[in-house]
């Protein structure tokens, strides 16, 4: 079960995966950006440092073909995170048109054209929602988190295969969704 508040504790390193998983810009890498997102005692810390670490070395020119390579030309590395288990099913699309109809309840308007699984858009959209105190936040927020879970898993293995940098970056983000898991404890407990 997820926990609320501690999601929403963590809204902040949301907008840090948001930003560095969209196609990147002149200042995605700017310092600056890594003193306001991220602090040092965040789930999967160490994994952000080294992500962070490995695309200081690289020019923007660089990294935009390395995200270009990697995210738009590798069909197992691809940010759509429904997308490697239903492809272009029926059930995919009923999954996008519930992720559209959750991220509208609770304030965000899709951009035209944008899919609703995509991984930038799902972490922007747990960084801005406002869901505290809404009876239909536990449901629609398990969903939205087992969709990442899900497809961040193929994600990273991709990634690991293709010794790419944004590995620590997506194993950093499946830290930090799993840290905000409540387990449930039995009367045997």
């Amino acid at each position: 079960m997820i926990n609320l508040d501690l999601l929403y504790d963590k809204k902040t390193i949301f907008g840090f995966f948001s930003n560095q998983l969209n196609y990147p810009e002149k200042l995605t890498f700017h310092p600056s950006v890594w003193d306001e997102f991220v602090m040092s005692d965040a789930a999967g810390y160490e994994d952000m440092q080294t992500y962070w670490e490995q695309m200081q070395t690289y020019s923007l020119d660089e990294i935009q073909e390395m995200y270009t390579s990697t995210f738009d030309f590798q069909k197992d590395a691809t940010l759509f995170m429904t997308y490697v288990k239903f492809e272009d099913s029926k059930e995919r699309g009923q999954m996008l048109a519930r992720l559209k109809v959750l991220y509208e309840m609770f304030g965000l308007n899709m951009p035209d054209g944008e899919l609703s699984d995509l991984l930038p858009l799902m972490c922007e959209f747990i960084y801005a929602a406002e869901w505290k105190g809404d009876p239909r936040a536990q449901q629609s927020f398990s969903m939205l988190l087992a969709v990442i879970e899900d497809g961040s898993y193929f994600l990273m293995k991709a990634l690991e295969k293709y010794e790419s940098p944004y590995f620590y970056l997506i194993r950093a983000l499946r830290e930090t969704c799993k840290s905000c898991i409540q387990r449930e404890v039995s009367a045997n407990d």
